[in-house]
């Protein structure tokens, strides 16, 4: 949220330190592929029983920007992550209700009433303290000549800028950055990743054809790779219409105004807040053939082959574009390849989840439990 010259260097150090620990080296998919594995047994053991994927999915997601930015993983039994997930949903749905909006518009008196705003500051709180403890414990064995990942990294960053204070690396900014990185880089992808299981349950036709796709190109024997993603056009396809669809976040991100400028007639002063609303964009009646209607035909030419679409914005666009959009594709690719490769996804008797979002400070489906039926 900042701007400037302190702007610019986060987001050059984040940038290159995300390549550098992840999508500048093979490690990364190979951590993603390790995942999957740890994913998939986890639906295993549910023995094609009802179960909530919420918090095995987001931990497994969160996994892969933990192994970044902390160096580890963490396992789907650990009581303190689960807590920290737990904590950050409850905080993006509080987000989005009419008290915390009230908070937003008036921080001075609402600061001093109850409401879901307290608990929202509350859960951050406890957030921040994990995060903290985290930050602390790579300052004890911190090695400059062995920097293990992104808080290593940055720890050296803030020896060798110490003489340039305007460029923010310090501690408080490394502790604002790790809660960045955490929590943009678990919620998001995890929320688009139960989307996508929604849909599958929802339009089981669908699903068969991925399936059947994945099982020609890849087969049983091996897990997906990356590698495999344009040999899977259909499947690529459905992965893109549900993050269209699925559209996470529909208000985009607060934006500024750096300069005095005019846009479709009008003047937008220097210094105003815009907010960029993605649902105009990837609903519009004019950019796609059917854009109520869950349709993967929309990513395929008519020889079925993946077309991209200047309409799918769902990573925003420009300078402030998503940091993470690399290390999302590869995620959402590999994880669903590697589910519908294993599994098919039901829903339970008399349930069908709900294509109804629930809106907080994301796009998320309601709470729902299906049936993982190995293949």
């Amino acid at each position: 949220m900042s701007n400037g010259y302190l702007w610019k260097k986060q987001r050059k150090f984040a940038n290159t330190h995300l390549r550098y620990f992840g999508e500048g080296q093979k490690s990364l998919e190979k951590c993603i592929e390790v995942e999957c594995n740890f994913l998939c047994e986890a639906f295993k053991e549910e023995q094609g029983k009802p179960f909530n994927p919420h918090y095995i999915m987001t931990n497994a997601v969160g996994n892969i920007i933990s192994s970044v930015v902390f160096g580890h993983r963490f396992e789907y039994s650990d009581p303190s992550f689960r807590k920290i997930l737990e904590l950050d949903n409850d905080a993006l749905l509080l987000a989005g209700s009419a008290q915390a909006q009230l908070y937003d518009a008036f921080p001075g008196l609402m600061k001093y009433l109850p409401g879901p705003h307290q608990t929202v500051h509350a859960n951050y709180r406890e957030i921040m303290t994990f995060l903290n403890r985290e930050i602390e414990k790579h300052q004890e064995e911190w090695n400059p000549d062995d920097p293990r990942d992104f808080i290593d990294a940055y720890l050296s960053e803030m020896e060798k800028k110490k003489e340039d204070p305007h460029a923010g690396f310090n501690t408080e900014t490394l502790l604002a950055c790790t809660l960045d990185l955490i929590e943009a880089g678990t919620e998001t992808s995890s929320t688009t990743l139960r989307w996508a299981l929604v849909f599958m349950i929802n339009y089981p036709e669908i699903q068969e054809k991925v399936q059947a796709e994945i099982d020609r190109v890849v087969g049983q024997s091996r897990l997906p790779t990356l590698t495999d993603r344009p040999k899977l056009p259909y499947t690529d396809a459905v992965i893109h219409e549900t993050q269209r669809v699925g559209n996470i976040v529909p208000l985009g991100l607060p934006k500024m105004a750096s300069k005095d400028s005019t846009l479709g007639g009008y003047f937008i002063p220097k210094g105003t807040a815009i907010t960029t609303i993605l649902s105009s964009v990837l609903f519009d009646k004019n950019e796609w053939e059917t854009p109520d209607v869950f349709n993967p035909e929309h990513f395929l030419d008519s020889e079925g082959k993946f077309q991209k679409r200047d309409a799918f914005l769902p990573f925003l666009a420009g300078k402030r574009v998503c940091i993470g959009e690399p290390l999302a594709k590869m995620e959402l690719f590999l994880f669903f390849a590697s589910l519908l490769q294993r599994f098919t996804f039901r829903p339970v008797p008399g349930k069908m989840p709900s294509l109804e979002g629930v809106m907080g400070f994301n796009n998320s489906p309601e709470e729902f439990r299906m049936q993982a039926a190995p293949r």
